[in-house]
């Protein structure tokens, strides 16, 4: 098959499942990697598509490389955060120990907690002074404090995490991506988020749908290891995935 054949095709592909991987183009073309490579590299440099470790996205599933600051990500998308914030806070039931992130959408949970009998543990700074000043019981981890997202990150963090067993958590994500998973641009926040992750019974990712076919540059989870709780359905392809709540089409 000539090379523009097989890059029209792995066009279509990418438009109507958002990503593709090498071994996936190998077996389709029964095509050695360097020939797929050179096709991938070759659409890349049309600024076709976007190639990322293993694979390439659809042009426009962009790569998100850096962090917004707290304040400037809090007015990003609030109403969807408010809503997917208040159905989160509904989840905890009593006596739940549960592993809060930081961030701007978990902190959209704090307005609407009400279960007393929960212990809070987290690693954002600003959820742990609103959890205290709430009246709940907060635990607020150590490690190295990052100041664009107000969080405790790092090996430190991780080596406090160790010592617990969370019934439920909820966690924040930069990029959300069936082939990459969950992803954040920073890799001490990428090491705490997993180490909590891995700990929690019952996990949840919370982001708007902006959020979905994006990639950062490290990744904490794969996308079926937690719930998913966005405001709406992002495009038609991710019907397919049980683990997605799209609160357009639940009763709030």
């Amino acid at each position: 098959m000539l090379a523009e054949k097989r890059q029209e095709i792995i066009l279509q592909m990418l438009e109507k499942k958002g990503s593709v991987t090498l071994q996936e183009l190998r077996e389709y073309f029964h095509a050695s990697e360097s020939t797929v490579r050179r096709d991938l590299n070759a659409l890349a440099a049309r600024e076709t598509l976007i190639k990322v470790f293993g694979g390439a996205l659809r042009r426009g599933d962009g790569m998100e490389n850096r962090d917004v600051v707290v304040s400037e990500r809090r007015e990003l998308h609030a109403r969807e955060k408010d809503r997917i914030g208040r159905y989160a806070a509904a989840l905890i039931g009593p006596e739940d120990f549960v592993f809060l992130d930081a961030g701007t959408t978990t902190g959209a949970m704090l307005p609407y907690l009400t279960e007393k009998s929960a212990v809070f543990v987290t690693n954002g700074v600003s959820h742990a002074l609103r959890l205290s000043e709430g009246g709940f019981r907060v635990i607020l981890i150590g490690g190295e404090l990052k100041a664009s997202t107000e969080a405790a990150v790092g090996n430190e963090a991780c080596e406090n995490l160790k010592k617990y067993n969370f019934t439920i958590g909820f966690f924040g994500a930069n990029g959300v991506s069936p082939r990459t998973g969950f992803s954040t641009p920073d890799v001490s926040e990428a090491i705490t988020k997993k180490c909590a992750a891995e700990r929690t019974g019952q996990p949840y990712v919370l982001c708007d749908s902006s959020k979905f076919s994006r990639v950062s540059p490290v990744s904490f989870a794969g996308f079926t290891d937690a719930c998913v709780i966005t405001e709406r359905l992002p495009s038609e392809e991710y019907r397919q995935y049980k683990n997605v709540i799209y609160l357009e089409e639940k009763k709030e």
